[in-house]
């Protein structure tokens, strides 16, 4: 089934507690906070279904239609048709939502291509993830994931001396028909639009933190569960001209807390194995299919970056200096390049696991690592290329409210590239994306959106090819050996 704009919006109804601060929130598509953000999320279900879209956005599989983000790629083709659709996906938020409803759901699929890892000497959990990838591509659900531990854990000793539960996120009780966790989890990205929330580790756990160590699925109507988001970024935009980008694609950021919420056997998926709980990621293509959904997403995101750099350039006349010129080609080659890594995932995909394609891992990360490091040089290249421009426009739109003003504004602030209005409206898109509250969340996002850069950088380090470059050292080296000692004659010479 997929599901319509209105019908996620009214499931948006559903008894979920949501807290702002003290301020609890009961319908987020009338909130000021979220309801234009809640709109984008229904116009992306809708988009889906248009008649022109289906190919795009779904494939059918015995006489059924599913989101195509639930397509278990077996063929390169099957990994274009995936890219494509995140490409669509991400060019209707132009890259600013992370969390849409094509990237948990990647993991889960990318999971079940490979549902033996779930299964141990203990439990036998490989049928409940590919009957919850069944529930997942019946209903259409969206869903987000908190994965981390809040920062706060990361010192046991020192809730013990306090005699405090840890607050990371455990199991506290088993139960004939399901378990009982309790705690918090971080960093539940768009989960106030989401239907339902996976709970995991990607971060390694010690041995010791085996009631951690669970893997499972909730809804975030759930009983006992309350999402705390952090400051509502929309409600600071006063209209969409003002502010475009911060009006509509908040996608806002919830810590998850749970208080003695059941989940039943049939959503567990891992538990009591430190070491399963991170494994499942990679041991399966989960990792790889989410994370190359987050590469085509950035991708949206750098070619509107590029598009303003020109546009600026344009509109201060500056287009005409040779050294800016030169800046547009490099942001433009920068452009060029995560399009290549992208596509190279495609071109050299991995058979595996058998019977499966799966996009390139070693491109998949370095393309990860290339934007959590590029992002904030990037961002700054648009911000030299304003200079001052953005400090220069009124402090809103509304001056063309008033007759006396607006003639004003439109004598003095046009120019020869453009007229007022539409210098203010570029600028105003501008500081946007580099400037407002909006952007600083968005530069935060991006650096620490796979995990610190150590953590990137391991995914690298674990899926080099470190004998093929050692056997490259090896080979020059055994080509030549020790020297002949040279004669006294051709000594003395």
């Amino acid at each position: 089934m997929l599901k319509t704009g209105k019908d996620h919006l009214e499931g948006l109804r559903d008894g979920r507690t949501i807290y702002i601060g003290s301020e609890k929130v009961t319908d987020v598509t009338t909130h000021p906070a979220f309801a234009h953000a809640a709109q984008t999320v229904a116009g992306l279900y809708d988009a889906k279904r248009a008649s022109e879209n289906l190919d795009l956005f779904s494939y059918e599989e015995d006489g059924e239609r599913y989101s195509l983000w639930y397509l278990r790629a077996k063929t390169k083709d099957d990994l274009r048709r995936r890219m494509n659709c995140h490409k669509a996906i991400a060019d209707m938020t132009f890259g600013m939502m992370g969390r849409s409803p094509d990237h948990v759901s990647g993991f889960v699929t990318g999971m079940t291509v490979e549902p033996s890892v779930f299964d141990t000497d203990t439990h036998k959990f490989s049928d409940n993830l590919l009957n919850y990838y069944e529930h997942c591509r019946r209903h259409d659900i969206y869903s987000t994931y908190a994965v981390l531990p809040p920062q706060a854990s990361r010192n046991p000793d020192f809730y013990e001396r306090q005699n405090v539960p840890v607050p990371s996120l455990q199991v506290v009780d088993e139960k004939d028909d399901g378990i009982v966790i309790s705690g918090m989890k971080m960093l539940a990205t768009s989960a106030v639009f989401c239907d339902e929330i996976w709970i995991g580790n990607l971060l390694p756990l010690a041995p010791t933190q085996v009631k951690e160590a669970v893997t499972c699925a909730v809804p975030v109507n759930a009983e006992g569960l309350t999402l705390w988001s952090r400051q509502a970024i929309e409600r600071n935009a006063a209209n969409e001209f003002d502010s475009p980008l911060t009006w509509r694609f908040d996608e806002t950021d919830s810590m998850v807390m749970c208080k003695n919420v059941f989940v039943p056997w049939e959503r567990v998926f891992v538990l009591d194995d430190a070491n399963l709980a991170r494994e499942i990621y990679i041991r399966t293509p989960g990792h790889c299919y989410g994370n190359h959904q987050s590469n085509v997403r950035f991708w949206s995101k750098m070619q509107l970056i590029v598009g303003l750099c020109s546009r600026i350039a344009e509109a201060t006349g500056a287009i005409a200096v040779p050294a800016v010129k030169e800046i547009l080609g490099r942001m433009a080659a920068l452009e060029a390049t995560l399009s290549g890594m992208i596509h190279g995932q495609i071109e050299a995909a991995e058979d595996w696991p058998k019977g499966y394609k799966t996009f390139n891992r070693r491109m998949m990360y370095a393309a990860l690592n290339w934007c959590t490091e590029s992002h904030s040089a990037i961002i700054d290249q648009l911000r030299e290329l304003s200079g001052g421009g953005v400090f220069q426009m009124p402090a809103s739109v509304d001056v063309m409210h008033d007759p006396e003003i607006k003639k004003l504004f439109e004598t003095y602030w046009q120019t020869p590239q453009l007229e007022a209005l539409d210098r203010l409206k570029l600028f105003k898109l501008v500081w946007d994306m580099v400037g407002s509250e909006f952007a600083g969340r968005q530069q935060q996002y991006e650096k620490f959106y796979a995990g610190a850069s150590f953590i990137v950088r391991n995914h690298s380090y674990r899926e080099a090819p470190w004998e093929m470059f050692h056997g490259v050292v090896d080979k020059l080296m055994s080509g030549y050996d020790v020297p002949d000692a040279p004669t006294k004659s051709a000594a003395a010479e």
